[in-house]
Order: structure tokens, then sequence, then C-alpha cells
């Protein structure tokens, strides 16, 4: 527009097409290499690093040719002038349509950047709903896993102490953890009632025996009751028997009370 216009007029005012020049080799420059102090980064594709710089070459000549158009226009140099002129119409179109290329490769470039954040952010989202989905379900999971152990820790708490159950439980493992050791104090329970119950069964049978053994003795010290020195005897016997009777009852009694001990424990959990 510059040269037509300059040529036109027969002007020697350069001010404006230095201008235009100097832009256009600045705006080169900065698709090309970039400009931090802009903020704009260099040509982001190897596409668009060639086409950059395919228009470089043609722009060095258009330039060339823009610089000689001044100097004939000075030296009145017509010939020169009409060649100019004449390669400007030619050249400019091409110019001007490999520079529109440039724009069109980073039009494609920020449409495909844009549909891949687009796309990231649908999968983002895909990806949270699913975690949140699978967040709630464990979630749901959990209170029934806790709902089952509680019921169950209730079961225990409310049952006789003498039919104690193990707690059987399938959860997380925090769950299985807590029952295996309620599952081990059931079974010290267990094992602390069945051996108070088997002990205080051995000393009823012990006392039922002793008894009947001290009337037998009653009965042989009945029949030798003239002859002293074996009734001597007999009454140390008597004597040591009647000890170990006293003990056993003081066992039963002391076993009766661990008991009622365990049934008060079972109480007091209740």
């Amino acid at each position: 527009k510059n040269i037509y216009f300059i040529y036109s007029a027969k002007s020697h005012n350069f001010k404006e097409i230095n201008e235009a020049l100097k832009e256009f080799n600045n705006g080169l420059d900065i698709l090309k290499n970039g400009n931090s102090s802009l903020d704009i980064p260099k040509a982001p594709t190897q596409e668009i690093k060639d086409q950059i710089s395919k228009v470089f070459i043609l722009w060095r000549t258009f330039e060339k040719n823009t610089n000689d158009f001044k100097k004939a226009l000075v030296d009145n140099d017509i010939q020169k002038l009409n060649y100019i002129i004449d390669y400007t119409y030619k050249s400019n179109a091409e110019l001007l349509e490999e520079v529109d290329k440039i724009v069109s490769l980073y039009t494609i470039h920020i449409e495909e950047k844009t549909d891949f954040i687009k796309n990231f952010q649908y999968i983002a989202f895909s990806f949270l709903f699913v975690f949140a989905l699978y967040s709630l379900i464990q979630l749901k999971q959990i209170e029934d896993h806790a709902r089952e152990f509680f019921q169950k820790y209730k079961k225990i708490s409310n049952s006789d102490i003498s039919s104690l159950e193990p707690m059987e439980i399938s959860a997380e493992k925090e769950f299985v953890e807590m029952a295996d050791s309620m599952n081990c104090i059931i079974s010290k329970v267990n094992s602390v009632i069945d051996y108070s119950q088997n002990a205080l069964y051995q000393s009823e049978v012990a006392a039922k025996q002793l008894e009947s053994l001290t009337k037998e003795f009653e009965d042989i010290i009945h029949d030798l009751k003239d002859k002293p020195e074996i009734v001597k005897n007999i009454d140390k016997s008597e004597d040591i028997a009647i000890e170990s009777s006293e003990s056993l009852l003081k066992t039963t009694k002391q076993l009766n009370q661990l008991k009622k001990q365990l049934n008060s424990l079972l109480e007091n959990c209740k």
C-alpha cells in the first residue's frame, strides 16, 4: 500500500513505510522466538516454525526490493521502479497468503489445545464422579458393617454369661480386629466358667463321697467300740476326714462365690 501510494504521489516521505517494515520484522521475530516482556511464547509446533521460516525467506526478498524502491525513487530510476512495482504486484499476494497460513496454523493449534482442555475436563469430571460414587458405596458398606458389629456386640451383652458364643463378622480390618479381641475375651470367660463349674461339680461329688465314707466309719466305730487302740486310731482318721471335708466345703463355697461374681460381671455389662 505504501509503495503504491508513494509511487503515485512521487513523494519522498518514507516514515510510514519504514515503520511498516519495522513492525513486520518485529512481528515475525516475536512469532518465531517469543517475547517474555509481552508474555508471548515462541512458536509452539514445528509446523508453525517451518511456516514462519518460509515467510522469512519471502519477506527478506520483499524487504530488499522495498528498500531498493526507496533508493530508485530518490534516484528517479524509472526502469528500476517499474521492475519493483511489477514484483510487488506479483509477490505481495503470495507473501500475504503465506502469512495467512501462519494465522490458520495458530488457529488450528489453539482449537486443538482448547479441545484437549475440554476433553481433559470431561475425563476429570467423570473420574471425580466415579470416585465420589465409589466413596459413597464404601461409606455405606462401612456403616452396614459397623451396625452389624454393634448389633452382635449388643446381643452378646444381653446374653447369659454361661452361653456366650464367639462373634463372627466379615468386614473391614478394624472391625475384624475388634471382633477377634471380643472373641478372645469370650473364650477366656467361657474357659473360666467351664473350669469353675467342673471344679464345683467335683467338689460336690467329693463331699458326697466323704459323707458316705464318714457314715461307714461310724458304723465301723460302733462295731469296734470295745477295742480302745483301734478306736483311737480310727478317731484320728475320722478327724483327718472331717478336716478334709471342711476344706472341700470351703473350696465349694469359694467356687460358688466365683460363680456369683461372674454372674454379677454379666449384670454390670448389661
